[in-house]
């Protein structure tokens, strides 16, 4: 096996594998801070149906379908069947809600270990079940460090199977995560909730509905409740009297122009979309 020597010391080379679904607004940050701690950072799409292999291939992330259930042997067959280059050590995460970007340092340092095989899972405070009787196909996967003896040790293992079967010649390690209790904090306006997720994507990407169809919204519906109520108490006819019901009328019709100008916009930008993915262009710079 032939090592990286970086200022004199041997360092595996890494590949980091997310498996994740829908998770758009994450991807990106996730993919940059896998990079900056491994060789290679490539991205099994479990069925997403948001933009996330999309954001991941634009920032130069190779993107594999991963159309299988989520267990070590499963990965690690599909991982064997995808021509992929050999290398030192495979990280394996899987992005769920739970999963936090700070964990990613803790998972890193666990592949620069030297194992065949560590496997870290998720279980409740009540289980006690020993890491020899545990299913494989049943844990619910936190990380997976494998080399490529490991990867192919767990591939040819059966859906069944536990994991003391594992070749015992291999330097294997099973970790249980507890899971901790979740104590309730403030959240930021990107963690608040999907709107405020979605109200800082349009503010961030100045999207064409956030910049003219709330501001043109507001100015429609005030100019119309204002009218009515200009014109049947302004009954005499006078520079102040017109001067209001112009601005109230003014304001209507430019409420009105942003709104259109938002649809307009919007539309626009859905037709230049579908040419850019008809025609393979790039949509960003």
């Amino acid at each position: 096996m032939k090592w990286q020597t970086v200022d004199g010391v041997a360092r595996r080379k890494l590949r980091i594998v997310l498996i994740a679904k829908d998770i758009e607004l994450r991807i990106v940050s996730i993919i940059v801070r896998a990079r900056e701690g491994s060789d290679e950072v490539i991205l099994l799409d479990h069925g997403s149906t948001d933009s996330t292999a999309e954001y991941a291939a634009e920032v130069g992330c190779k993107v594999l379908n991963f159309n299988h259930d989520i267990n070590v042997q499963s990965i690690a067959s599909f991982l064997l069947d995808g021509n992929l280059d050999p290398i030192d050590s495979t990280l394996v995460l899987s992005i769920t809600d739970q999963w936090k970007l700070q964990d990613l340092s803790l998972s890193i340092n666990r592949a620069r270990e030297v194992w065949d095989i560590h496997l870290s899972h998720q279980v409740d405070e009540s289980e006690t079940e020993s890491a020899d009787e545990l299913v494989l196909s049943s844990v619910q996967l936190q990380h997976l460090v494998l080399t490529h003896e490991g990867m192919e040790a767990l591939a040819y293992l059966g859906p069944l199977a536990r994991a003391v079967e594992i070749d015992e010649s291999l330097r294997v390690r099973i970790v249980p995560a507890r899971k901790s209790v979740r104590v309730p904090q403030r959240e930021s306006l990107a963690t608040a909730s999907r709107f405020a997720q979605l109200f800082y994507w349009m503010l961030e990407s100045k999207h064409p509905l956030l910049l003219f169809g709330i501001p043109g919204s507001v100015l429609f519906i005030l100019g119309y409740k204002l009218s009515g109520n200009v014109i049947g108490t302004l009954e005499d006819l006078n520079s102040t009297s017109i001067g209001v019901t112009l601005a109230t009328i003014a304001m209507t019709l430019v409420g009105l122009f942003g709104i259109m100008v938002a649809l307009i916009l919007y539309i626009m930008g859905k037709q230049v979309e579908q040419i850019q993915s008809q025609y393979n262009w790039p949509t960003r710079e």
